[in-house]
């Protein structure tokens, strides 16, 4: 491809920033700008080349953008700014709140269809790269079980949902694999997990001066889609404690089909992740599909998209012909 696809960001957090860098190992990619509600000129963007803008005026570049990244929380922002930025870019997002994707889909489908754009959501490692992996293994091995496992690493839009609790100045949260559960698996029991039985959720909180911590414990714990369902462990700290120990984003997990063929031989497939830094890889994950939704627009394919929908091929800067020569 000749022409460089153009993208814009919008947010700059720990994933915008891994968005620019990661469109720096594109060659078939450029940045054009990154859109913030922050004041431009507190956000210090990597490349000094870049313009930071408002974002309210994202509008003035839908000529010169071809895919905008959408970098803000499934919490509070995508909700809101998914359907608006559809309405004039072709978009990527990392939408997370698994229980709520179906609305989301159709609201972006939408809004998506109606301008002529292509918006692929929930994009990035879960939902996204596991998502595909879910999929292969039940359509592989029908006659089976799939498990998934997240952790131990730290989870960007949990830790959001947290820090956005009144009451709350810092937080990050943690997913833990319970080991036991993780081995029955993996040893072929084909085990009926609850939800509790196989993760823990813990918190490390910085609560505000004054603030209620039993309530804000209750309200952490109680938290539909993030915590109610799960094991859930709130520490309070101090923000001196949260910088020295818990400034690092390493992340990972696994997903694995446990199935049978013929008569009865167990066939255990496993697809893994170890990360260390969670924002970046979700970022890479958002920059590949970001040339995948230029591509289907090009081809016509309005609305809302999902990875179950995206050609694998068009994930990749290689043409169909190298790609069949150098790695099929």
């Amino acid at each position: 491809m000749d022409k460089k696809i153009r993208i814009g960001i919008t947010g700059y957090g720990n994933l915008g920033k891994g968005v620019e860098a990661a469109i720096k190992q594109n060659h078939d990619l450029e940045l054009v700008a990154v859109f913030s509600r922050r004041d431009p000129a507190s956000v210090g963007v990597k490349d000094p080349n870049i313009k930071v803008l408002p974002i309210s005026e994202a509008e003035n570049y839908k000529n010169d953008i071809d895919v905008m990244i959408l970098c803000g929380g499934s919490a509070t922002d995508l909700p809101e700014q998914g359907p608006a930025f559809a309405t004039h870019f072709n978009t990527i997002d990392s939408y997370d709140t698994h229980a709520k994707i179906p609305a989301y889909f159709a609201t972006m489908n939408q809004a998506a269809k109606s301008s002529g754009k292509t918006s692929i959501i929930s994009v990035g490692w879960d939902p996204g790269m596991f998502s595909m992996n879910r999929l292969l293994g039940e359509a592989i091995l029908p006659v089976g079980e799939t498990y998934t496992f997240w952790g131990k690493g730290l989870s960007q839009g949990h830790s959001d949902a947290v820090r956005r609790v009144d009451g709350v100045k810092a937080a990050v949260q943690y997913t833990i694999p319970i080991e036991e559960a993780v081995n029955r698996v993996r040893n072929g029991e084909n085990p009926e997990l609850s939800t509790k039985e196989k993760h823990l959720r813990e918190c490390f909180v910085v609560a505000e001066e004054g603030a209620d911590k039993s309530k804000i414990e209750e309200t952490i714990k109680t938290m539909p889609h993030y915590f109610s369902d799960y094991q859930t462990k709130v520490n309070f700290i101090t923000e001196e404690e949260l910088h020295a120990n818990h400034s690092k984003m390493m992340h990972g997990g696994f997903v694995i089909r446990s199935g049978e063929t013929g008569s009865g031989n167990n066939q255990i497939v496993e697809y893994s992740l170890k990360l260390d830094s969670n924002p970046e890889y979700t970022a890479s994950v958002l920059t590949a599909y970001a040339r995948a939704a230029y591509k289907m627009n090009q081809e016509g394919q309005a609305g809302a998209k999902t990875v179950f929908d995206v050609p694998i091929g068009h994930l990749s800067p290689k043409s169909p012909a190298q790609l069949r020569k150098e790695l099929l």
